[in-house]
């Protein structure tokens, strides 16, 4: 089998680069091409990643005639005929969490530049000032912040301004009024109710047809004298002209802007206002973003062209936007349970029932589905799903697939659940990078971040089994790094779910089952 080619044609973080080639595939980097170089070079290439400065259109997809996946290092995808892609049955993937934590401290960052005017200030101590009384500023301490957008840059600006004792509201439609309330954010039904209530306003919106120009003069009038306004996001969703007359006028206190119509951006009305802050286009511009962007798009585009569910996969699954976004974070948990359950079962299981729970109970399951068909048959090395042919490729090797929904998941905002023929686990996911973890295993509640290998002990409940099984395993030379137990009192059962690190041989387990009374034993490597 020949190796596959994956052509880079922007810088991107070093550790995505090592990844790839780690993987045992041929990484070129060519940046600066000019757009016909790159199609005299792009026939060979399997992958091409690129960030904002290449454009992919269809004359490019004509010419590379082995393309199966473009990976866009970053959030947005505007550089890319998606369609075009799409009819040539190429994936085109993103990395859309990279910069979200960057992103949420910039627009605290803008918030507290314009609420204590800190550029104003540098630039009079540089220019050999000291007017300390031309800088009063104000607190965020007990001020009312107004979020338009809940996503997840937004759901991060909000626990963030918490804990700067700021009142949060906010509007999104799209927004459940559980998740706002686990922010602890009041949500309005309409702009106009938010609009008059707040003192400082950012807004985390994607640009659409109904964002573009969402404050005009109308809503300017409609705030309170003196508000700051910040747009770290999208531009076009204020607009700038009247903006700037607000800002001149003093009805806007300060707005501070990192996004612009047109980039470079070196001359516009807010130019010349003192009162306007604006930065070029920086928000994500950190090391830590473009490590997570490199190492996450070398991710996707590996699980691409090994065949396998790529979770930030645009328009390959048909479902639209709005189910995309809801289901594919749980991707990885999916392929990850749908591993673990063919290794519990010992192969292959004959019923596969796939259970969203929560606030993703009414998404459409098929991607579900497809990824833990995907981990189940990577186990067997016997190929791979997408979510147009989960359910006819899981009958094909034998299983009946069933999907059904809980709208409770209990303490938990959501989770999927599966059962492979006597087998049940379910995960959550957590933190920013919203990762897998599991929540629950064969009727035990648990709460572990499953690792590369595990072990995984049930037994009859009895003083010294974690002795017994730390002695055995030190011995040979294995760590444990976590560790999590699930009891079943009325059965007097126990279930330890173990991550370890070394090399557990059959040697080891046999050991194991030795020295202790186990139901089960098995060694998981995901």
């Amino acid at each position: 089998m020949s190796q596959s080619k994956v052509l880079i044609t922007e810088e991107i973080a070093p550790e995505g680069i090592e990844a790839l080639r780690a993987r045992g595939y041929q990484v070129d980097v060519m940046a600066d091409l000019a757009p016909d170089q790159l199609r005299e070079v792009i026939e060979p290439y399997d992958a091409l990643i690129v960030r904002s400065g290449t454009v992919v259109d269809a004359a490019l997809l004509d010419a590379a005639v082995n393309l199966k996946i473009i990976g866009r290092a970053g959030v947005t995808v505007d550089n890319i005929d998606i369609e075009a892609a799409d009819e040539r049955g190429i994936i085109v993937c993103n990395a859309p969490t990279s910069n979200i934590i960057s992103a949420a401290e910039y627009a605290l960052a803008m918030l507290l530049a314009a609420a204590r005017r800190i550029p104003q200030a540098n630039a009079s101590m540089h220019a050999g000032k000291w007017d300390r009384r031309d800088f009063m500023g104000s607190e965020l301490y007990g001020k009312t912040l107004a979020i338009f957008g809940l996503g997840r840059v937004g759901s991060l600006v909000a626990e963030r301004a918490k804990a700067f004792g700021m009142e949060l509201i906010a509007y999104d439609p799209y927004c459940s009024p559980d998740k706002a309330a686990q922010l602890d954010v009041t949500l309005y039904d309409s702009v106009e109710d938010v609009l008059p209530k707040a003192d400082f306003i950012t807004v985390h919106l994607p640009k659409t047809d109904e964002t573009i120009g969402m404050f005009g003069p109308e809503q300017f009038a409609a705030m309170k004298t003196g508000v700051v306004v910040v747009n770290c996001a999208r531009a076009g969703i204020f607009e700038v002209d009247a903006l700037a007359d607000f800002v001149a006028a003093g009805k806007v206190g300060a707005a501070a802007l990192d996004v612009f119509e047109e980039e470079p951006c070196t001359q516009g009305p807010l130019h010349e206002l003192e009162g306007a802050i604006l930065t070029p286009h920086v928000n994500a511009v950190t090391r830590e973003a473009q490590v997570r962007a490199g190492e996450q798009i070398a991710e996707y585009v590996w699980a691409g062209l090994e065949g396998s569910i790529v979770p930030t996969a645009i328009h390959a699954s048909g479902l639209p936007p709005e189910v995309m976004d809801a289901v594919r974070p749980y991707l990885p948990a999916c392929r990850m349970m749908g591993r673990v359950v063919a290794e519990l079962c010992g192969g292959i299981p004959q019923k596969l029932t796939v259970q969203p729970e929560g606030a993703i109970a009414d998404a459409d399951p098929d991607l579900l589905v497809a990824g833990v068909v995907d981990g189940i048959l990577s186990y067997k090395h016997v190929g791979a799903s997408v979510p147009d042919t989960a359910r006819s490729v899981a009958e094909r090797h034998g299983m009946t697939v069933v999907t059904k929904t809980v709208e409770d998941a209990q303490e938990y905002a959501s989770d999927v659940r599966v059962r492979a023929d006597e087998v049940e686990i379910a995960s959550t996911l957590y933190g920013v990078d919203m990762l897998p973890r599991i929540v629950s295993m064969m009727g035990y509640k648990i709460d572990i971040a499953p690792a590369a290998q595990s072990l995984i002990f049930e037994y009859v409940d009895a003083p010294g089994r974690i002795g017994t099984i730390g002695t055995v395993l030190g011995e040979a030379g294995v760590n444990i790094t976590t560790m999590q137990i699930g009891t079943k009192p009325e059965d007097k059962c126990a279930l330890v779910y173990m991550n370890v690190e070394g090399e557990v041989t059959e040697e080891v387990l046999a050991q194991l089952r030795s020295a202790l009374e186990l139901r089960n034993l098995w060694h998981i490597k995901l």
